[in-house]
């Protein structure tokens, strides 16, 4: 999972990454008629319209940097002619992760910044 929360998943004939930006999280909530939390919740209590699916596939497939044309070509191949429960899960960890981000992502950490705080001091030197 990237910091961007993106996630590179085997599906389909590879691996895709998917990540659901601000732009495309606007349009999943435009194709949708729902904002994305009302979305998650549609898929978490197993309300959800197939569209639901099919949508945040897509759009995260083309925010992952796959071309809409393939993508579009994606979602009709391994979505749109496949049973819908075979895709809920996947939807609903895509949008999770770009709701939610990187499960590792500390707020104020700074990159490389070491975990341990403690002394550098080695336990056996001697300070005298």
């Amino acid at each position: 999972m990237g910091r961007d929360a993106s996630i590179t998943l085997p599906w389909a004939d590879g691996d895709y990454r998917f990540r659901l930006a601000w732009g495309e999280l606007i349009e999943l909530q435009e194709q949708c008629d729902a904002g994305p939390m009302v979305i998650l919740h549609r898929l978490i209590d197993g309300q959800w319209k197939v569209q639901d699916i099919s949508q945040i596939m897509r759009l995260g497939l083309i925010g992952g940097g796959t071309a809409p044309e393939k993508a579009l070509k994606l979602i009709r191949d391994y979505v749109e002619s496949r049973p819908p429960l075979e895709n809920v899960m996947m939807a609903r960890g895509i949008l999770g992760i770009a709701l939610q981000g990187a499960p590792d992502e500390e707020p104020g950490e700074v990159e490389g910044e070491a975990k341990d705080k403690s002394s550098m001091t080695s336990p056996t030197e001697n300070s005298e």
